[in-house]
């Protein structure tokens, strides 16, 4: 970067933000992965679109709150509202694959390879397309070893995050894994953010622009919003805590029946006793 930009123009406001949205996406989708390997095979594609726009709509909020922190002197900056909400469109979709190959594959081997893969591409595609909607008087340039670490970053990430989904462990597991996806995300955000070069032309009118909160805080509206909808689906789930099937030992919440039926099932009629005394016996 060059001496007249500055990406933390909050101090650690907008990394830290940034970090936790991250987190609370990252918590939200692998706790709904985890949900759609014990549901019954008809709600478990529900489950995982659920995870995928939350895993889409955390990293894409935590990108937009740390691009609030970014400033290049003397120099305004816009954005263009197509091209950002296509980065949105393209970490959802992306994340999504990857999540149903696991979900519907196992997180193992090849899908886990695969799915990690894919999903670790959709946010890196996610982090430079956001950043080629940026406008502003000069352009743009990148590191290219810098770009090919955050990329793999993002992929190992991703790839750590889909196994742990696939564990199917307590709550407190997940918390723990969507920590480290939140840092590891965080920190492909600003990998990639080292890797750019700003060449400004310095002929705009620093005026023409505005603060970046005021241009990026309405676009964040839907998103968190989508968020904390997709929280209270979770807190509401009673298998959400555990992760574990609560009806039967085969692995599958089935519709009609409650849980615990299985194991207060009336207990089977006695069949009566024997006659141990002959017909026409006689009595001493």
């Amino acid at each position: 970067m060059h001496d007249t930009v500055d990406g933390f123009r909050y101090g650690l406001v907008t990394p830290l933000v940034a970090y936790l949205m991250a987190c609370l996406g990252g918590a939200l989708g692998l706790r709904c992965t985890t949900r759609s390997l014990s549901a019954a095979r008809h709600r478990r594609p529900a489950w995982l679109a659920l995870g995928s726009a939350a895993i889409g709509s955390g990293i894409w909020t935590m990108h937009f709150i740390a691009m609030m922190g970014f400033t290049i002197e003397n120099t305004p900056i816009r954005y263009d509202w197509t091209m950002t909400f296509a980065s949105l469109a393209v970490a959802v979709v992306m994340v999504g694959v990857g999540i149903f190959m696991v979900g519907y594959q196992g997180a193992r081997g090849t899908p886990l390879f695969t799915g990690g893969t894919i999903t670790g591409l959709g946010i890196a595609s996610m982090h430079y397309l956001g950043m080629a909607g940026m406008r502003l008087d000069g352009r743009l340039g990148y590191d290219t070893p810098t770009v090919a670490v955050s990329v793999v970053i993002a992929v190992a990430a991703a790839t750590a995050a889909l196994w742990a989904a696939g564990q199917i462990r307590g709550f407190l597991w997940s918390v723990g894994a969507s920590l480290v996806m939140g840092l590891a995300v965080t920190g492909m955000h600003y990998t990639g953010m080292a890797a750019l070069e700003v060449h400004a032309h310095g002929t705009a009118d620093p005026a023409t622009g505005g603060a970046p909160a005021e241009l990026l805080g309405p676009m964040l509206i839907g998103p968190l919003a989508f968020l904390v909808l997709a929280g209270v689906v979770v807190l509401f789930d009673p298998l959400m805590v555990t992760g574990k099937p609560a009806t039967r030992s085969g692995g599958e919440d089935r519709p009609g029946v409650p849980a615990g039926a299985a194991a207060h099932r009336p207990p089977a009629p006695r069949s009566p006793d024997r006659q141990t005394v002959r017909e026409g016996a006689r009595i001493p």
